[in-house]
């Protein structure tokens, strides 16, 4: 009897060990994989629209008062993609009347943005130095700036419901360009 105990106690003891070693090797730290790490950015695949900015769509927002165009986001093209990126197409006019359209991306997390096409002649070309560029906060036509601050991103995580960035680019509650007041609320012209 006393050697039965022996070889259960043996048998519990041996099971308990390679409990202990199975759960160190799935330890983030004993296989490389630490949870705290920066993640590396993988981008996912891009596919260039079709059809021209739908015109019934555009929402214009708020920019800045130093620019002279008037900015607006095709809310029909907006895709959150699962890549933390967030595409849409923008539609810049000049004082003239003249625009163009633009198939963009914003990354939230590293606050950055990324040119994919023009829409030229009918057609979208695509722009073959597509790099990520940071976002700059102090410029006259600060549009991405604006969007990821009143639509597209929430802090440095991507905004990921629709209907709350079509609520965000509501005129009444946007705001990535609030528009100075004075103390007593009144809009400056």
């Amino acid at each position: 009897m006393i050697k039965s105990f022996q070889k259960t106690r043996l048998c519990v003891l041996s099971a308990f060990i390679c409990a202990i070693l199975n759960a160190c090797s799935t330890d983030p730290m004993v296989n490389g994989g630490d949870p705290f790490a920066p993640t590396i950015f993988k981008e996912g695949t891009t596919t260039m629209p079709l059809d021209p900015p739908n015109q019934e769509k555009l929402q214009s927002f708020y920019v800045s008062r130093e620019t002279i165009f008037k900015f607006s986001i095709d809310t029909s093209s907006i895709l959150i993609g699962a890549d933390g990126v967030t595409r849409y197409t923008i539609v810049i006019t000049n004082p003239s009347g003249d625009q163009q359209a633009q198939y963009e991306g914003i990354r939230c997390d590293s606050y950055q943005w990324k040119l994919y096409a023009s829409y030229e002649s009918g057609v979208w070309r695509p722009n073959p130095l597509s790099a990520w560029k940071d976002i700059k906060l102090h410029a006259p036509n600060r549009y991405q700036a604006a969007l990821a601050q009143g639509a597209l991103c929430s802090f440095n995580s991507q905004e990921t419901r629709l209907p709350a960035i079509l609520r965000s680019l509501n005129p009444d509650k946007f705001t990535g360009g609030t528009q100075p007041s004075n103390s007593f609320g009144v809009i400056a012209n």
